[in-house]
């Protein structure tokens, strides 16, 4: 079987020592704290293969930490998180779905008095605005942007012209009754 011959720290100076002596006492960041261990141990003479084996990890995570340090130093020992996947949607869609989402459905040709998330969705998948969004985007953008939104409780609305006069008549009985 090939075996990788062994990697070492570059030559550790006393300060080097003493910063990395406390990193490991005072990191707050889990892979930080394991990576400056790396690099201690490695500059105390430990060959990757007994570091990997003390720290449960494979001998090329340790090699990888130790090339790091030698090329960046200190700055090898920090994890580079990165934001996540970059956004799907731009802005001026996302300005558009709020336009959307204040405007009244029937504005629009749909047949409801107000927009669930759901809704909402269909609709701007059906108009071309996105090829393809979640509800929790939707209203995560929603809130972003300060648009209030809350689950609203849907009732049907009268298609009777003279639903209003009547309305008015049943809530005047129950003001005055016979």
């Amino acid at each position: 079987m090939f075996r990788r011959p062994d990697v070492f720290v570059r030559q550790v100076s006393m300060a080097e020592s003493q910063r990395l002596q406390r990193i490991t006492r005072t990191a707050k960041d889990p892979v930080k704290l394991r990576r400056a261990i790396v690099v201690l141990m490695s500059a105390q003479g430990q060959p990757p293969p007994d570091i990997a084996h003390l720290l449960k990890t494979s001998e090329n995570y340790v090699r990888d930490v130790i090339h790091a340090f030698n090329e960046r130093g200190f700055d090898a020992l920090d994890p580079k998180w990165s934001g996540g996947a970059p956004r799907q949607i731009d802005e001026q869609t996302r300005d558009w779905i709020c336009v959307i989402a204040r405007c009244d459905p029937r504005f629009l040709g749909k047949p409801f008095s107000c927009w669930s998330l759901a809704k909402l969705r269909d609709y701007l998948i059906d108009a071309g605005y996105v090829t393809a969004v979640s509800v929790e985007t939707i209203r995560r953008i929603l809130h972003e942007r300060g648009v209030p939104w809350r689950a609203t409780k849907t009732w049907k609305a009268s298609n009777d012209p003279d639903f209003t006069a009547k309305m008015r008549r049943i809530l005047d009985l129950y003001d005055h009754p016979p």
